[in-house]
């Protein structure tokens, strides 16, 4: 359905830029200004560290706190997206294919998109490091406690759900209401994604918009999201618990 009048379109637009200005185009201003602190910093990108999960106290229940406050607040615009899709009484759940309708092939479909996503994703990593266009990056920094495993999966589940309901679902959904064109959609969606990765460097910045192309166009033909909340948290969980858990003896950190 696409949008007619001039102020539908106007609320329309508002509207968009409000959600993304709550929450990922607000990362990507921060992103941007991360980066540009260190390409001035006056040593290699690759010298640099991104930090992921980062601790916020050395007391570990205030930093405990601390970790699910912003797991909480973080899902708001989530449930803002959610409340704006509901219009006209088609459940936005519905619009964004997040429902129990075939649950075993979301999980398969999940799983699949995480390995054709993160084995290359990898290799990206490594060439970004080698070619000085990607800062180490950190996928956890808590300290070793009850709680540490169980706030990186939360985290991980919080990241995917924020993402692909955001830049997927809710803001293809929008666009093509206001009569977006295909390409136009998709490569929002994508250069969206990757640009609040850019504090992490260039090589994540285009990893991930080529990810975000592929889960928009798969969100265009099938209309769930569900599957790329599955595969995101899959991604995420095994990088940030792999690492807090493995790290070390890796010897990654």
């Amino acid at each position: 359905m696409t949008t007619t009048g001039a102020e539908p379109r106007r609320r329309l637009v508002a509207e968009i830029w409000i959600v993304l200005g709550l929450s990922l185009g607000q990362s990507a201003v921060y992103a941007v200004i991360s980066l540009a602190g260190k390409l001035t910093a006056g040593r290699p990108l690759a010298q640099q560290t991104a930090v992921l999960n980062a601790s916020r106290s050395p007391r570990p229940y205030l930093d405990l706190s601390y970790q699910i406050a912003d797991i909480v607040f973080t899902l708001v615009p989530v449930l803002l997206v959610i409340w704006l899709l509901s219009e006209g009484g088609r459940p936005a759940l519905r619009i964004l294919g997040i429902d129990r309708s075939q649950p075993a092939r979301d999980l398969g479909y999940g799983v699949a998109l995480a390995a054709l996503i993160g084995i290359p994703g990898l290799g990206l990593y490594f060439a970004g490091r080698a070619l000085d266009l990607t800062a180490t990056v950190v996928p956890a920094d808590l300290g070793t406690y009850w709680w540490t495993v169980p706030i990186l999966v939360l985290q991980a589940v919080k990241n995917a759900a924020l993402e692909e309901v955001v830049a997927v679902g809710y803001l293809i959904t929008r666009l093509e209401r206001l009569g977006w064109t295909t390409w136009m959609t998709l490569g929002s969606s994508a250069l969206l994604r990757g640009s609040y990765h850019l504090y992490q460097g260039f090589g994540p910045f285009l990893g991930n918009a080529v990810m975000g192309l592929v889960f928009a166009e798969w969100y265009r033909r099938r209309r769930r999201v569900a599957p790329l909340i599955v595969a995101h948290t899959v991604l995420d969980v095994v990088a940030f618990v792999g690492y807090q858990t493995l790290g070390g003896a890796l010897g990654l950190r």
